[in-house]
């Protein structure tokens, strides 16, 4: 099954009891991202919808959180799967759709274009509804789930990113991606022609190309592309109104403009996904020269800041399938599991359950993982394949038990720091200082080391007897 557009989607999770219409009024100054949070934090993570807004005081758009992460059966659905081995069954998505994407076909024109603001007649915020994230810090209500298009200069192939963006003025956004990102290559590429690089900030789309935009794929592969391989059908694309980029042709709002070459501002600060205000920094802006839009447009937006959070879990999933599919599939390493933990932005902690057949397996998977992305596992620990990673009292109960801190704990220096790390530097140190770049890393090996002594706990198929009549001791 694969979703036409985002519209069609949300009927599927509504008709699965994922999707939650708050019809009450709100403010989106401060009560969309208030109720977020108190829903984020009330709900269980296997429970939790996405949130709809339908009554969004001064404004006829509603406001769509929490459609691709607020849960794992929410993912799964996005990605039309069973939320039952998730892990095994997302790395195996994944991997054919880059193995195999279906590049999107241009159709003369779609939904996006039903509307058409230029010149003096664009005002970000007359249309849209974007929340303030971070009251009180944030400067400005911010994009939070934008799917950024540019364009390699040379190669003519387009990316896809989530970057934020900062509404600045009617028609003038900031943007910040980060030195690394595929987009700053094409900034860097125009930048030597002093030319400007065109953009186009996509909301609300087709949900694969949402998770394709916010994953980790090699540079020259077109995220629409893959996006097309997650849902066996290529997206039909339309040309922007201002620049040749192509964007999806049923998406809700497309905002185009360009990046000047060779200026820079402040942008900034902006409430992170680590659960701290991210610093302000020089980062380039973008000059808005076109809005087109839907009937009735719904604005979509990614819950992030603190977590658990919707970009925390979608993160978390994305990034523990890759990790899997590179120790298991590409290196065939005897793995059971792998855990970014939500409590880490999905970056900090790494936790990887491993079945030891040799001395030195352990370290090998370690830097297997870190060659993915050296970024990720500031604490990364290794355990037998009889801890579940994802239950914190195991992973716990084996740093307590079976760490020998004299011999298993290392500290290695000058490492990848974990992206907006707050311990890299002071928050007077602006977010694009090379100092925030490196730091360290604790490494862990949490397995037996020797023969040990039995657990004391009754025999398993003991446990599953009582398990299977539970009822009938229990009297329920």
């Amino acid at each position: 099954m694969f979703y036409k557009e985002l519209r069609e989607y949300m009927q599927v999770l509504e008709k699965k009891g994922l999707l939650k219409r708050i019809k009450k009024e709100v403010d989106k100054n401060w009560e969309i991202t208030a109720i977020c949070r108190v829903a984020f934090k009330k709900i269980t993570s296997d429970k939790r919808p996405a949130l709809l807004f339908e009554n969004v005081k001064g404004y006829d758009v509603p406001v769509l959180v929490g459609s691709l992460g607020a849960s794992r059966e929410v993912y799964a659905t996005a990605l039309s799967m069973d939320s039952k081995n998730l892990l095994s069954n997302i790395a195996n998505k994944w991997s054919d759709a880059l193995q195999n994407p279906i590049n999107p076909k241009i159709v003369e024109s779609g939904p996006c274009k039903e509307n058409i603001i230029t010149g003096k007649d664009i005002d970000i915020l007359e249309l849209l509804p974007v929340p303030i994230w971070t009251v009180g810090e944030d400067p400005s209500p911010y994009l939070t789930s934008p799917c950024d298009i540019t364009r390699d200069p040379e190669t003519k192939i387009q990316n896809v990113g989530t970057y934020r963006v900062e509404i600045k003025d009617k028609a003038k956004t900031g943007i910040y991606y980060g030195e690394t990102r595929h987009i700053a290559r094409h900034v860097r590429a125009n930048e030597k022609k002093n030319q400007p690089t065109p953009i186009a900030i996509v909301i609300g789309t087709d949900p694969t190309i949402g998770l394709a935009s916010v994953s980790s794929i090699p540079y020259g592969v077109g995220e629409l592309g893959v996006a097309g391989g997650l849902r066996k059908k290529a997206i039909d694309v339309v040309k922007c109104e201002s620049s040749d980029l192509l964007v999806p042709a049923n998406a809700e709002v497309v905002i185009e403009g360009e990046i000047p070459p060779h200026y820079r501002e402040n942008e900034g600060p902006f409430g992170e996904y680590t659960g701290y205000m991210g610093p302000p920094g020089d980062q380039p802006i973008v000059n808005v020269k076109c809005i087109t839009y839907r009937n009735n447009p719904i604005y979509h937006a990614f819950l992030s800041q603190m977590p658990p959070s919707e970009s925390s879990l979608i993160k978390s999933i994305g990034r523990e399938s890759n990790i899997y599919s590179h120790l298991k599939k590409a290196h065939r390493m005897p793995i059971r599991d792998v855990h970014l933990t939500e409590a880490s932005g999905a970056a900090g902690y790494l936790a990887i359950s491993l079945d030891v057949q040799y001395p030195g397996q352990v370290w090998e998977a370690m830097w297997v993982a870190w060659t993915l992305d050296p970024s990720f596992g500031k604490f990364t620990v290794v355990v037998n394949d009889d801890i579940d990673v994802r239950d914190a009292f195991a992973l716990e109960w084996a740093l307590s038990f079976r760490v020998r801190p004299h011999e298993d704990l290392h500290i290695l220096r000058k490492t990848a720091a974990v992206h907006l790390d707050p311990a890299t530097a002071p928050a007077c140190i602006p977010q694009h200082d090379h100092s925030r770049h490196m730091l360290s890393k604790i490494a862990i090996d949490a397995t037996r080391s020797h023969e040990y002594p039995h657990i004391a706990l009754p025999p398993k198929e003991h446990l599953q007897k009582v398990e299977c009549k539970w009822n009938e001791y229990w009297g329920e």
